[in-house]
């Protein structure tokens, strides 16, 4: 699959507000985020491995008050943002399903983009401003 552009890279602010987009698991909707930890853009799946909910405490925001973990909003699940790995609560040990990102130099300036696989692609392949 192509890569899709999620957005300019300066618009993913370390431990920030993280971007969503529509996407398909399989044949399911879903949802994927991307955040910037230690100067690394991350991407997952928005699915607790605990129970498969949206982990965000309302939308886009992802990181637990310290901004050192990526926190479950409904049962307090907590993840490392570098690996996914859970580091705490009902689902340690378990992982989110990451994505593979990539920044990039584009004429209109350094920008993400997300390389999609078979497994979980884009609702749309014009991601980019749509996602929200």
């Amino acid at each position: 699959m192509q890569p899709v552009r999620i957005c300019a890279s300066d618009e993913l602010v370390e431990r920030g507000r993280g971007i969503r987009c529509a996407a398909l698991a399989g044949s399911a909707p879903a949802t994927v985020f991307f955040v910037r930890y230690h100067g690394v853009v991350y991407g997952y799946l928005n699915r607790c491995a605990h129970v498969p909910m949206e982990l965000d405490w309302s939308e886009g925001e992802f990181f637990e008050r310290s901004r050192l973990y990526l926190m479950c909003a409904t049962h307090g699940a907590i993840y490392a943002p570098d690996t996914g790995r859970c580091v705490g609560g009902p689902c340690r040990g378990g992982r989110l399903r990451p994505l593979q990102v990539q920044e990039r130099d584009t004429a209109d300036g350094p920008a993400v983009f997300w390389l999609p696989d078979n497994e979980i692609r884009p609702l749309s392949l014009e991601a980019g401003p749509d996602c929200a």
